[in-house]
């Protein structure tokens, strides 16, 4: 049985926008905005102005003798292309905010308790850059082959009637361990061990993945939406796992 509570995971988000107006987070919370507006901006208008060519490209490598099908994998197709485009350019304004996601908690966490296990200043974040990014490469390589594998299964006939679930499920997951990695790796966290902490309470990273994988899907919510996914893992990650990971280093 899975532990944790979703409830407790989606609360974390919405205080986490309640944070972005914060006097001293508000410069912290520009740059990742600004990255989130233009990429999905340029999404939006990839798909406006492509989606036609694509769906024509797609359903013209059918067969003739499955064209009665056309009704059927129309549908599909247009829900590959959006899921493709939209986890596509997550990745792309995710590896570009990387640096700036982690300075940002680290601002976030200082004010919630004072301290921060990783060094401060623009200066040590400059440093991390290369950590940074080397951190999103983590989340690629665990991310593409699980993605490759439900877009198998969103083909094969009666499993492809579980894919919207799956899709959810996975996104939820993803985005649990994409935003709560940003302050587990200022705190020297392994990305392996942070994994084992969502795992340890999954239901409340699921609960906090959905509610940010269903704000993106909500225009002008989803532009807002990276800083406050950053700043509320923050808080998820003080409440639920600092004090104990501090006591283990402790000791």
């Amino acid at each position: 049985m899975m532990a944790g509570n979703p409830f407790r995971g989606a609360g974390y988000l919405l205080r986490g926008a309640g944070m972005l107006n914060t006097p001293g987070l508000r410069t912290f919370v520009l740059i990742p905005l600004l990255v989130n507006v233009l990429l999905f901006t340029g999404a939006i208008w990839l798909l406006v102005d492509q989606f036609d060519v694509w769906m024509a490209y797609w359903m013209g490598q059918l067969p003739e003798w499955m064209s009665f099908l056309d009704w059927l994998l129309w549908p599909l197709f247009a829900v590959v292309v959006l899921v493709l485009v939209y986890y596509s350019f997550t990745l792309v304004a995710n590896f570009i905010a990387a640096p700036f996601n982690g300075l940002l908690a680290e601002k976030v966490e200082l004010r919630l308790r004072g301290k921060t296990n990783g060094e401060e200043g623009w200066q040590a974040a400059l440093k991390m850059v290369p950590q940074a990014l080397g951190r999103e490469l983590s989340k690629l390589r665990y991310y593409l082959p699980r993605f490759l594998f439900i877009l198998i299964l969103t083909f094969i006939p009666g499993i492809n009637l579980l894919a919207p679930l799956l899709w959810f499920m996975f996104g939820a997951w993803m985005m649990s361990i994409q935003y709560c990695d940003y302050p587990m790796d200022n705190n020297r966290v392994s990305f392996t061990q942070m994994k084992q902490l969502l795992k340890s309470h999954r239901l409340t990273a699921l609960g906090f993945g959905g509610l940010v994988q269903l704000g993106m899907l909500i225009p002008v919510v989803n532009l807002i939406l990276m800083p406050t996914a950053v700043v509320g893992a923050t808080i998820y990650w003080v409440e639920e796992y600092a004090d104990e990971q501090d006591l283990l280093a402790e000791h």
